[in-house]
């Protein structure tokens, strides 16, 4: 389970809206805790893929390490990162599951319908290596 503050939820799902027709990414800031990740802080990341940001979503090496800082100037982990499906379900996709590295990482995925953020789902990246990896459908509590 995801846990995530009302404010948080809604400030990443506006995020995708802001950036409609276009995929927006994020970090989410915060600590794992018995039973799922704890997000205390989102951090609204650049989408730097120029060629089908459409989509697709990266955020830069440089940006990440800078989060990865704030991130322990505040005492938090990064636990999960977010991203929006413009006209698209709130799914995981292929590309998604090649991109995903940071297990015991929440991926949020916000199905953006015509610039309307519909629905927003949670995945857990499980495994040890990138040959058991999976994702898990996961709870999000908003609250």
């Amino acid at each position: 389970m995801i846990r995530i503050s009302k404010e948080d939820y809604e400030a990443l799902r506006a995020h995708g809206e802001e950036t409609y027709p276009n995929e927006c990414c994020g970090v989410l800031l915060g600590k794992s805790e018995a039973g799922g990740n704890r997000v205390k802080l989102i951090v609204r990341a650049g989408n730097t893929r120029t060629d089908s940001a459409h989509n697709r979503y990266n955020i830069s090496a440089g940006e990440l390490v800078k989060i990865q800082r704030q991130a322990r100037e505040k005492q938090l982990d990064i636990v999960g990162f977010y991203h929006s499906h413009p006209d698209h379900p709130a799914r995981w996709s292929p590309t998604d599951y090649a991109e995903a590295h940071w297990m015991g990482c929440s991926y949020v995925i916000t199905s953006v319908e015509k610039g309307k953020a519909v629905l927003t789902n949670s995945f857990l990246l499980t495994g040890t290596s990138e040959d058991d990896k999976k994702f898990e459908d996961e709870a999000v509590e908003v609250g």
